[in-house]
């Protein structure tokens, strides 16, 4: 896994050295309410929710979640990267920054980044998004990144429904897709 950069931002891949932020991150009440509780409770449980998810999708399958940090002063924010989930037919983005850093535009320029990379760099031919019904900041994000709503959809094993949203990064198929 290769670094991402911006013009603010460099986006990484996470280590076990980026397990007090994780720790912090996955603990926000935000990622518990959108995202769910891990049970990332210390910090050998984050090192551990770094090896057995981020760490074991790039071995696996050459792209995850990367931590994005600042340039300048290496600051942590936010995650943000494509995760291959088996219950989706194409490769999702997915997002999610510390509170004290939202409204500053680091989560578009991040995702912009990692749309880009997924179309020019792994050659996705689309791309997905999911979200909670009520994740408005999310939704408003996935929506001035042009993905478009296709569905409403529950994971196996999950009891929340799901907003569903794609992407079509291969210029020559249609703005619209199934994504069934």
């Amino acid at each position: 896994m290769n670094a991402l950069e911006t013009e603010r931002l460099r986006l990484r891949p996470l280590d076990a050295d980026d397990a007090p932020f994780i720790l912090e991150l996955l603990n926000e009440p935000s990622w518990i309410r959108f995202i769910g509780d891990r049970g990332v409770r210390t910090l050998d449980d984050a090192r551990r929710y770094i090896a057995e998810g981020p760490a074991a999708m790039y071995a696996l399958h050459g792209l995850g979640l990367l931590l994005v940090e600042t340039k300048e002063g290496c600051e942590s924010l936010g995650i943000c990267g494509l995760i291959r989930r088996a219950a989706l037919p194409d490769v999702d983005i997915g997002f999610a920054f510390l509170p004290r850093h939202w409204g500053k535009g680091f989560a578009f320029e991040a995702a912009e980044a990692t749309i880009a990379h997924a179309r020019h760099d792994l050659g996705l031919p689309r791309l997905l998004a999911i979200t909670s019904l009520d994740n408005d900041s999310s939704i408003r994000l996935l929506e001035k990144l042009g993905m478009e709503y296709v569905r409403t959809l529950r994971l196996p094993g999950e009891d929340e429904d799901l907003k569903l949203f794609a992407i079509e990064l291969d210029e020559g198929r249609a703005s619209r897709c199934d994504a069934s």
